[in-house]
This record gives structure tokens, sequence and C-alpha cells, in this order.
């Protein structure tokens, strides 16, 4: 088994959850900056040129972060799932997933493509520097509905620790280094943003 690793939150968000599981495997770097992604040989592990990607002993390659993350969790049932033990937990999960994804994950990294990142960008994908703010403030406002949500709860869904933590936790620090920062009125994002930092697998 071999994991295709790069810089950027979506390799993290694996390499972070794959710690928590206790899950290793050797690790190629590609390097992303160049553009090697986008080019012979990685296109042939995944034809979408993006990182990071997942190929098993068989030869099969999964590149989508989430299904990579649920592979791993299926597989190695000697640690505690980050999805969920019933189906409504499972259920709760990849709602929240798929929330953060579209909402906040997604906004933010094209705001970011569209204009800090956009001379690395241009090239490579359809760029729409106008949209950025735009994009910038949606991720933000979804923050600021979040933490409304969140309150107390220690997790995003709930009393554990998810996948949706994880995917979260990537995007938020990632943003943060892009000029897109947490709200300081956010508090409770911003509690549980420290408790997300304090965890060994944060250094991941």
């Amino acid at each position: 088994m071999k994991f295709y690793n790069s810089v950027g939150p979506n390799p993290r968000m694996v390499r972070m959850f794959m710690a928590e599981k206790g899950f290793d495997v050797p690790k190629i770097d590609v390097d992303l900056r160049g553009g090697e992604n986008r080019r012979e040989p990685y296109l042939k592990v995944n034809p979408s040129g993006q990182c990071p990607a997942l190929e098993l002993d068989d030869g099969t390659v999964l590149a989508e972060i989430t299904a990579i993350c649920e592979y791993v969790d299926e597989i190695k049932k000697d640690t505690p799932s980050l999805i969920g033990d019933t189906p409504e937990e499972r259920a709760k999960t990849r709602m929240w997933v798929r929330r953060i994804d579209l909402n906040i994950a997604e906004p933010a990294a094209n705001g970011f493509r569209f204009s800090m990142g956009l001379k690395m960008f241009q090239d490579r994908i359809r760029c729409i520097p106008e949209a950025a703010e735009g994009l910038k403030a949606t991720a933000q406002d979804k923050l600021a509905w979040l933490d409304g949500l969140l309150g107390s709860k220690p997790f995003i869904a709930g009393n554990k620790l998810t996948l949706a933590d994880i995917h979260l936790f990537a995007f938020v620090d990632f943003m943060g280094s892009v000029g897109q920062p947490l709200s300081p009125d956010c508090k409770n994002l911003t509690a549980w943003f420290g408790r997300m930092k304090a965890r060994p697998s944060a250094a991941a």
C-alpha cells in the first residue's frame, strides 16, 4: 500500500485521520507546487490530477479524501471508528462531513485558488477571480452558523471525535494560513480548534 502525499489541507486531513486510527503506510511525496500532480506518471495513478491518493496492494487507487478515510476506518477495526458505530452515528458523521465540505471547505479553497493562489492555479483549473471574495465570505458565514450550532458540544457531531472534526480542522487551519482566519467572534469553534490542535494527530 502507498499513500501519495503533498502539501495542502486534503492530504493533511487524511494523514491526521490515519494517525488517529494508528494506520501507517509508506508515503510518496508529490510536488504539488511544481505541478507534478498534473503530469505523467502521477496522472496514471490519479487521472483527476489531485492529491492525495491511496494505492492498495492490488493496484486499486482511492483518490477522494472521504473515500480514503472510510476505507481506513473499515479495515482498521482494532481502533474506535471515526465514522460511527451505528447507522445513526454514521449518517450524522456523513451529514456533517458533507455540510463542511460544501459550505466551508470548497468555498474557502476556491477563494484561495482564485486570489492568493491564482498564479499557481490559473493554468491548471478554470479560475474565477471575481468570485474569490464572495466565496471567502460564504465560508465565513457558514463558520458563524456552525459556531452557533456547536455550542458547548466537544465535537461537531456530538460527544465523539469523528471524520467531520478532522475535515473541518484541516481546512480551518489552512484557511488561517491564507488570509481567511477564524473570526474571534466564533468562540465555540475557537475553543474546539484549540482542543483539536492539541491532539497528537494534528502534527501528522
